[in-house]
């Protein structure tokens, strides 16, 4: 695909952009979506990223493509713990595998990610704001380094943004290769999720994971896109509809899917109206320039496309999954994210023509591996 400096010339194919969603340990299911992209030769134009989303999206697009998969594998591999195999049919052992992966992670931490804090941060009446928390994140910098060739500089041919949320004024923020270069900090900003881990100093600002206003960066995308057709593939790790639960775990998981999952549609839908009105107001300058004289100016973008690529977890899953990092269930995220991208990769409905020409915006849903398309 064209790199963002390509975006003024004439392209015959769109700009191709991934914004990846935070969910800690279900993020390995971003792993397996960029593989079925990387294979089909869909690179991404740009990656935007928040908690989890950001350290994937900056392996990607802070490595070459031949180097990503094994980079992204070489991550994972890092920050879990060897493992053993269960068989696929055997869901109660399953189960208890991962309630007990979920446990040790809350007890002692994740390799080359976090480790519990001594003393124990409830009793500390007041502490520097980087120190309050449960966990140190500071090995997850060098793992950032050792995976990554950080810096994104300034201008890179893969663009990449990060979300953060500033602790003080309680704004959303994307840093942005456009902008700045991105420092292993900026990303580690982008998964500083509290109460678990503190705050992130970044030029005397302190930032959080950009998961406390929008877990999902798509607005960021539409809003700053400079292409004439985008295709975004959302890779969302929250399912917004499920069974109605029957037990307390099933409770618990299924309230922080809604908690989530009902964010992302929020925004997706928010975008979608934002990217129709725009388009709405640029026919009606073409009809009458001076009925748009008095409106700002927004991007050129003619047509959206959204790629909307839902995760179903198994049965086996446990209410804690995005705390849960063993290699079973890492295999299984990522097993899941290659099948669902691979379906929609067989159906490219982004090449389908509208029949609204006029109002470009498409949304493909992807999910339990069918391909329903909502027009514009």
């Amino acid at each position: 695909m064209a790199t963002p400096s390509d975006s003024a010339s004439p392209r015959t194919t769109p700009a191709i952009a991934l914004a990846l969603q935070g969910g800690g340990g279900l993020g390995a299911y971003h792993i397996g979506a960029y593989q079925a992209l990387h294979e089909a030769g869909l690179l991404p134009d740009w990656i935007c990223g928040t908690s989890i989303g950001a350290f994937n999206a900056a392996l990607i697009a802070a490595n070459p493509p031949q180097e990503r998969l094994q980079k992204l594998t070489g991550f994972w591999d890092a920050i879990s713990r060897p493992d053993f195999s269960l068989p696929d049919d055997a869901t109660v052992l399953r189960y208890l595998h991962n309630a007990l992966s979920y446990a040790d992670a809350v007890l002692f931490g994740q390799p080359a990610f976090f480790s519990p804090r001594n003393p124990f941060a409830l009793f500390l009446p007041d502490a520097p704001s980087q120190n309050v928390s449960f966990y140190d994140t500071s090995p997850m910098l060098a793992t950032l380094q050792r995976f990554a060739n950080l810096p994104v500089e300034r201008g890179a041919p893969v663009r990449l943004s990060v979300g953060v949320t500033n602790v003080e004024t309680g704004m959303p923020h994307f840093f942005d290769s456009d902008r700045e270069n991105i420092e292993a900090a900026h990303v580690l900003a982008s998964g500083s999720l509290p109460p678990g881990f503190p705050a992130t100093s970044i030029d005397d600002r302190l930032y959080w994971d950009g998961a406390c206003v929008s877990n999902t960066p798509l607005d960021e995308i539409v809003e700053r896109s400079r292409h004439a057709h985008l295709v975004v593939f959302m890779i969302d790790l929250w399912s917004l509809a499920g069974k109605a639960p029957r037990n307390m775990n099933e409770v618990l998981w299924r309230a922080k899917q809604i908690q989530y999952a009902s964010r992302s549609r929020y925004h997706l839908n928010t975008a979608v109206a934002c990217t129709r009105l725009r388009q709405a107001r640029h026919h009606l300058a073409t009809r009458d320039p001076a009925a748009d004289s008095g409106l700002p100016k927004g991007p050129a973008l003619q047509r959206l496309d959204v790629v909307h690529v839902v995760y179903r977890p198994g049965p086996d899953q446990v209410p804690g999954s995005d705390a849960e990092f063993s290699r079973e269930s890492i295999a299984e995220r990522r097993a899941a994210g290659y099948a669902d991208l691979s379906t929609a990769l067989a159906a490219k409905p982004w090449l389908t023509e509208l029949s609204s020409a006029h109002l470009g915006v498409t949304v493909h849903r992807v999910e339990c591996g069918q391909v329903t398309t909502e027009a514009a």
